[in-house]
């Protein structure tokens, strides 16, 4: 019997899934085992690097990717919790001669290329005849090990410069159209895995039983690790749900996606549900690898042929392309998650960490009712909207808040739903104006904006932000944004009154903004 396992990292699909289909095409492979590694270095020992919402929606994907496989195939998803090169060398030591194949996807943090590194070399160690493939541009359409060290790669610090990268590697059509990969099919059938590697994988982990899904919710409801409710769950992890919005929102939406801006985008969601967004809201599955980014590309481009439509840097194209160029870039300059020898982030003199701040700002109870909306959205759900994120951002560093931005991106990691190493750091460089692809430093959000700001809020009822802020359920609209302005006869009758049920703001905007700016300035000049 010859076997092959198939370790899904960042590719929690069955579609466009190069490693598991690499592993379903060989016809030596009579066995497949499908194995996915809680990386205690990812999560946390005790579950805490991942906010009950990431936690969730990662549980929902391994649950739905199980019942597709038994569904589908009549297999079934291994789910173990530890150090992945620790369950590798056991695994290797025991099954080695009958392990023919390790299928997985790459991966380019890192954490995540050092223990591809590492693993190979252990598996070299045990089995020298099994073959080792972590497959490229999985989560990309680039192959961005392959793109970033090529001897002409130059990082793109500007879409101009990313349309060149993709010109280069891909070319036109007829229609002006990149010319992709195509995503590939599920497999046809996956072959069984072994009764004896199944037995393994149900007695490794009896220190915490987790050896599935089913036993990985458990530990975790016990553990008190999980959503205290259900309202919280508004995106519901898994493939089944990532390709069911894909075709809500995208598959032959031809009006929507041709017309789409994503600056004219509302960053206080649909009008009608303060949940959902008034963009695709498809970020959390291609992060987690419900949803292959080719897929997506190739639905956009689908809706593209079929009329004008918008272009880069604005269009959902452009979106994508931004996203490839974090990847490179992430890849290829050194500290990238970090301000320090970064070539990416200018150094500036951030102020020694507040405290009371932070917690404020984490916390939703800053007095500005659209950055604690937004706060409170991103607890609650696990989301924001782009432009929400580009607001609170700009108020945590270099606005109002003068905190150094890795404090704000560190609260990122931990609870959006979306996050991703790459990305989180990149759009972090970008929003607190340290990063040569920065818009200006002096332009600054409003964080009191009105109907006709940039951050594209609705202002006649403001349902959004009452729905985030109930305190203020009864203000009138007009005083919505800028409760503290509100004559203290309106906060009677509306039942909040500010500094009481409602904090007051914890800096003047105006003038924490002109100290903050001029900070900036003498940073630079430093």
């Amino acid at each position: 019997m010859s076997t092959a396992i198939v370790w899904f990292r960042k590719s929690l699909r069955l579609h466009d899934n190069p490693a598991l289909l690499h592993a379903c095409s060989k016809n030596s492979i009579t066995s497949i085992l499908p194995l996915f590694i809680v990386d205690t270095d990812i999560v946390g020992s005790d579950f805490g690097k991942y906010h009950a919402n990431r936690l969730h929606f990662l549980l929902e994907s391994l649950e739905d990717l199980d019942e597709n496989l038994k569904s589908k195939f009549g297999s079934k998803l291994s789910v173990l919790f530890g150090k992945p090169t620790e369950i590798f060398d056991q695994l290797f030591k025991e099954f080695g001669p009958t392990i023919s194949l390790l299928s997985s996807d790459y991966c380019s943090e890192p954490h995540g290329r050092s223990l591809s590194s590492e693993i190979d070399e252990k598996i070299n160690l045990h089995s020298p005849c099994t073959e080792v493939v972590f497959h490229p541009s999985v989560q990309t359409v680039l192959d961005i090990e392959e793109v970033s060290q090529d001897p002409v790669y130059k990082e793109p610090k500007s879409m101009k410069e990313i349309e060149k990268i993709f010109l280069h590697k891909f070319g036109l059509d007829d229609s002006g159209l990149l010319v992709l990969p195509k995503p590939l099919p599920p497999p046809s059938m996956i072959p069984s895995p072994s009764a004896p590697l199944e037995s393994f994988c149900s007695t490794f982990s009896s220190t915490n039983g987790i050896s599935s899904s089913k036993s990985l919710r458990e530990h975790l409801s016990n553990a008190k690790r999980l959503p205290k409710s259900s309202s919280n769950s508004y995106f519901k992890g898994g493939e089944s749900e990532a390709l069911n919005r894909l075709c809500i929102k995208v598959e032959g939406q031809s009006e929507f996606v041709n017309s789409f801006k994503k600056p004219k985008t509302f960053s206080t969601n649909q009008s009608d549900n303060p949940f959902e967004p008034s963009t695709t809201g498809l970020s959390p599955y291609l992060s987690n690898g419900n949803l292959s980014v080719r897929r997506l590309w190739q639905e956009v481009q689908a809706c593209n042929r079929s009329s004008s439509h918008s272009q880069p840097p604005e269009s959902l194209t452009g979106q994508l392309l931004f996203r490839e160029m974090f990847y490179l870039l992430s890849r290829s300059v050194k500290n990238w998650d970090d301000d320090s020898n970064n070539k990416m982030c200018k150094k500036i003199t951030w102020g020694e960490r507040d405290q009371k701040l932070v917690v404020a700002w984490e916390e939703g109870r800053t007095g500005f009712p659209l950055i604690d909306a937004m706060m409170r959205q991103l607890e609650s759900t696990g989301w924001m909207h782009h432009l929400g994120r580009h607001a609170v951002s700009c108020f945590f560093t270099r606005g109002q808040l003068w905190q150094h931005w890795k404090l704000g991106r560190d609260i990122f990691e931990h609870k959006l739903l979306d996050s991703d190493w790459a990305l989180n750091n990149g759009n972090w460089l970008w929003l607190s104006g340290v990063a040569p692809f920065s818009m200006p430093y002096f332009r600054l959000y409003n964080p009191c904006p009105d109907a006709k700001s940039s951050l594209n809020v609705e202002t006649t009822q403001a349902t959004f932000i009452k729905h985030w802020i109930p305190e203020l359920a009864n203000m009138p609209a007009k005083y919505v944004y800028e409760p503290h302005l509100a004559p203290l006869g309106i906060q009677e009758e509306a039942h909040c009154i500010i500094g009481k049920h409602y904090p007051a703001p914890i800096v003047e905007r105006k003038e924490s903004a002109k100290l903050n700016l001029a900070k900036f300035k003498q940073s630079l000049a430093a």
